[in-house]
């Protein structure tokens, strides 16, 4: 059984202009072979619901960096006893509540003695000029439900912010223009074990196959949880951050890359894809 973990931007999506036409041909054929393929991300559940509904996923899907697992009920032939209803969903919570961000930024923001703007104090006419994301994803992108963005404080460097943050008991994804405050527990590479464990517990005597792809530092947990780490490059090749691991690195960027890959490990498994 191969299970596939992704991350969106620039990896099945492109960096640039969010498309993913180049993919939908592999993602049809995954779909029709019943292959999970399931978003690892920093975006909200609003926001994949919507990616989700255009490119034909069904699979479960990890939000928020690890902070949460969703799994659709009508669409899983799974059991997960740990999980809690939420609507449509199965959820697997391993961050705090978005109350409980809100507080911890605060928190942060008293310890630094800097004043921090998080994505609830910004309009969503700041999102949009600060993130570059189409007016109508600004809402979606500001709908957090278990973690905190805030723009990263440029007289700090990553390593004070993270030491900050972990003596106050939180974790932290620094980032160059946002940071994201998340929970102990949370994190893609934990989720995605979740995860892994409990496709294995349904299927205890068949043997699976984890493959990850992803394009920056922040995907590198998710990445070296999987058996088959694949790096999506940018245009000006693989991030420094991900180079010299003996990773395989895709062709291309974006979605064309993300197919190249897919298509040849599937292949490399005898699952022909054409």
């Amino acid at each position: 059984m191969l299970l596939i973990f992704t991350d969106l931007d620039g990896t099945l999506l492109n960096s640039d202009d969010y498309r993913y036409d180049a993919a939908l041909p592999v993602l049809k054929q995954l779909q029709d072979l019943k292959i999970p393929v399931i978003p690892v991300t920093s975006k909200t559940r609003s926001e994949v619901e919507v990616i989700r509904e255009q490119i034909g996923l069904t699979d479960a899907f990890i939000v928020e960096n690890g902070s949460a697992v969703f799994i659709p009920i009508s669409e899983q032939n799974l059991a997960f006893p740990q999980t809690q209803n939420w609507g449509d969903y199965d959820l697997m919570q391993f961050g705090f509540n978005y109350t409980e961000a809100r507080q911890g930024l605060q928190k942060l923001a008293e310890a630094l003695n800097q004043p921090l703007k998080g994505f609830a104090d910004l309009s969503e006419a700041d999102v949009h000029q600060l993130t570059g994301l189409p007016p109508e994803d600004v809402k979606r992108a500001k709908s957090r439900e278990f973690s905190e963005p805030f723009v990263t404080p440029k007289n700090f460097t990553s390593l004070e912010i993270e030491q900050t943050v972990n003596k106050l008991g939180f974790q932290v994804v620094v980032g160059d223009r946002f940071s994201h405050l998340i929970g102990q527990e949370a994190g893609k590479g934990k989720a995605v074990q979740w995860l892994i464990q409990h496709y294995q517990n349904h299927q205890p005597h068949a043997k699976i196959i984890t493959v990850g792809l992803g394009n920056s530092p922040n995907d590198l947990a998710m990445l070296e949880v999987v058996e088959i780490p694949i790096i999506i490059p940018g245009h000006k090749g693989p991030h420094p951050g991900l180079e010299n691991r003996g990773w395989k690195v895709a062709t291309a960027s974006g979605c064309q890359g993300w197919a190249n890959a897919v298509r040849e490990i599937c292949n490399s498994f005898k699952i022909n894809l054409s």
